[in-house]
């Protein structure tokens, strides 16, 4: 019998976590030791980001370097995926399930929202990738569906990762650059809230926290990057444990926190 795998948020940070992965990484690190030998990984990066969910379907997906000015070393890294197109077919067939408009992609890579984390997690590069796309104009809301579309994949070998970051404001991390580093108060109020309301399951409060949350918007100027928490929080099931594995703040005002959902409730396998 296949053994259900959690369902994951995990950070990608700046893409310079690639090269000091500190903290974080190694929590990513034990994560990874600690599950089930995947049947696939679906990976949901801010990065991509898609008028309506996107499947990728390339057997090789290449590396893709989505960043400017930074090491070049950064730019040497290859993760040396492979997909699985029969695993992305499941994919697209259990979304159209749900009832959501679904597209495929045959030349999609991996952007480094997706690349950074598996790189640390699975660095053998020895479970097939399959890249999904969020849809940043649809909300919280949206991306909480697709996850739920998701939920009866991890009880059939598939580990969704979602990656993106609890908190992101690029201009604030420049200000605190300049200023000495200081991290603002809204970054731990924000991951505070965060955390309280998903361990309560509270999933209308999380689903409106743009004008719930303490710093929600100062937080997160535009959505993307947080909702891969809302993916992954919906694959987790109905009425998921939430787990903060890790918490942390890179760069002045990234939070590095990291999240599994276990379903509480036995998962529908679908047929």
């Amino acid at each position: 019998m296949t053994q259900i795998q959690p369902t994951l948020f995990v950070p990608h940070g700046a893409p310079t976590f690639a090269l000091s992965p500190g903290a974080a990484g190694a929590a990513l690190q034990a994560m990874a030791a600690s599950l089930p030998q995947p049947r696939a990984i679906i990976i949901v990066s801010a990065h991509w980001d898609t008028a309506v969910p996107t499947v990728g379907f390339a057997e090789r997906p290449e590396t893709i370097h989505d960043f400017w000015g930074f090491p070049e070393e950064l730019y040497q890294i290859h993760y040396p995926a492979t997909g699985c197109p029969e695993a992305s077919a499941e994919v697209v067939t259990t979304l159209k399930a749900a009832g959501l408009p679904v597209a495929t992609d045959t030349g999609r890579g991996l952007d480094h929202g997706a690349w950074v984390p598996l790189r640390l997690m699975f660095p053998d590069a020895d479970v097939p990738v399959i890249p999904l796309s969020i849809q940043s104009r649809g909300g919280p809301q949206l991306a909480y569906q697709l996850g739920q579309a998701l939920a009866s994949l991890a009880a059939k070998g598939f580990l969704i990762i979602a990656s993106g970051n609890l908190t992101h404001n690029l201009r604030d991390y420049q200000m605190a650059a300049r200023s000495g580093g200081q991290t603002p108060a809204y970054v731990r109020q924000f991951t505070d809230w965060l955390a309280k309301h998903l361990e309560t399951g509270d999933i209308p409060a999380l689903l409106n926290y743009r004008q719930q949350a303490p710093g929600g918007l100062q937080a997160h100027p535009s959505d993307e990057h947080l909702l891969p928490l809302y993916v992954a929080l919906g694959a987790g099931g109905k009425s998921p444990q939430a787990r903060r594995f890790h918490a942390g703040i890179d760069n002045y005002v990234i939070a590095m926190d990291a999240y599994s959902f276990l379903p509480t409730e036995e998962p529908d396998r679908g047929h």
